[in-house]
């Protein structure tokens, strides 16, 4: 089935490769629901919609596309969801509403990984703004660790200053940080994970870290399915201006699902020439664990950029996937402990700080030579994390870049799509709540 011999591999490597993906991505199980959080999704619902997705997903990428790849929800779009779509809101989008837009976007995204379409509009997107898209994500993560750690709090006049460094929250993550970023630069897989568990040790002992009776239970779900209807979340779309909404998370997921599955397949030597193999098949994986999600209650999934770590020890096959998504469904039995942890933001924020820093590095390769290429880049990566909104960053550069090109003489180098999208999210702006 998944034609070991073939690609020189064997059942004991693909599955310490696993193995290995799932240490380097565990964290998400912890990080989604402290971020769900705050817009009101309850713990256990986010907890095991995350394991549902992480694991009908890359079940999906392994079964039928046959790639070491692994999906889960998304980092960066879990703060769309919370900061941008429910918060920003003043309380007109509660966080099941908003699902309604992750589920229409899951929908729209099967539609187009059953069409050509999809991988037209990877091509037509401007290389640079795919790179900013990416970095001002990092930034606007790294951001949010600093603020829920204390590392930072707000300022009246400034904005944020500098967080009380003796305070023990702030104390605890420091360590956290400092360990992590150690583990990293030792190329310890996991580091992020391990990390964690460091941190909630002395949390622990430092009484900052309090355990339930009990740290396992049989899973659940306290809100049910959240959405099932297309007709009624599609009016849910239209009716609180969610459109541009649906379109950012679809924008954002395409470049990170896509960018990441090439890099993870390159890298295990599985393409032929520039094509990908099977390719259809795994850009379903995250579009239906998308849907799956958002109807148990979690936002949008993409394949993770830490399937390289399984990948680097060996893993060449869709084993590799099945793994990661048993051991997920295995952690579903963890929601207490899970729940304790995640309760410490100290535990949580080093990663979201470093994760933020590795996607931050996309601004290399941004062409700042051309100043009509590199400013449309430079405001989305500027006003992500200073406007708390993934969106509003994609909107501005999207509505820059053709103006910009306009003004150069270059109009008919920008593809006639780029400019219904400029024309989308300018009346989202002026017209549409943001």
């Amino acid at each position: 089935m998944f034609r070991l011999k073939e690609h020189n591999t064997n059942v004991k490597t693909e599955v310490l490769a696993g193995m290995t993906t799932f240490l380097t991505m565990v964290y998400i199980v912890i990080v989604n629901p402290v971020i769900l959080a705050d817009a009101g999704v309850p713990f256990d619902q986010v907890f095991l919609a995350t394991i549902i997705s992480a694991a009908v997903g890359t079940l999906w990428m392994g079964l039928f596309a046959n790639y070491p790849i692994a999906i889960a929800p998304g980092m960066g779009l879990n703060a769309f969801f919370t900061y941008t779509v429910v918060i920003s809101s003043n309380g007109e989008i509660n966080y099941i509403t908003a699902f309604s837009a992750v589920f229409i976007a899951g929908l729209f995204f099967v539609i187009l990984s059953l069409t050509p379409l999809r991988k037209k509009l990877i091509e037509i997107i401007p290389e640079n703004l795919k790179h900013g898209i990416t970095a001002g994500i990092g930034l606007f993560i790294a951001f949010i660790g600093l603020r829920l750690s204390g590392l930072v709090e707000a300022h009246p006049q400034n904005l944020v200053k500098l967080g009380d460094l003796t305070s023990a929250p702030v104390l605890l993550t420091l360590f956290g940080l400092l360990i992590t970023l150690i583990l990293t630069v030792m190329k310890v897989y996991g580091a992020l994970f391990y990390g964690m568990i460091a941190t909630g040790i002395v949390a622990f002992f430092t009484g900052q870290l309090k355990f339930e009776a009990k740290l396992m239970q049989l899973p659940s779900l306290p809100e049910g399915i959240i959405v099932w209807n297309p007709a009624v979340a599609l009016m849910d779309v239209f009716q609180y201006g969610m459109l541009g909404i649906v379109i950012s998370f679809l924008l954002v997921t395409l470049f990170d699902t896509t960018g990441t599955m090439i890099g993870v397949a390159k890298q295990a030597g599985l393409m032929k020439g520039n094509k990908m193999p099977r390719a259809k098949q795994a850009l379903l994986a995250d579009s239906v664990a998308t849907t799956v999600g958002a109807m148990f209650g979690t936002s949008p999934t993409s394949a993770y950029i830490e399937s390289s770590a399984g990948v680097a020890v060996g893993g060449r096959t869709g084993l590799t996937s099945v793994t990661v998504a048993i051991l997920f469904i295995i952690a579903a039995f963890f929601g207490p402990l899970v729940s304790s942890l995640s309760s410490v933001a100290a535990i949580t924020a080093p990663a979201l700080i470093i994760v933020g820093s590795l996607m931050i590095s996309a601004v290399k390769h941004i062409d700042w030579d051309s100043f009509d290429e590199a400013f449309p880049a430079f405001i989305i990566i500027l006003t992500m994390p200073l406007t708390s909104s993934i969106a509003t960053g994609i909107e501005l550069g999207f509505i820059l870049y053709p103006l910009l090109k306009i003004f150069k003489g270059q109009a008919r180098n920008v593809h006639p799509l780029l400019y219904i999208f400029a024309a989308l999210f300018l009346y989202q702006l002026l017209f549409l709540p943001h």
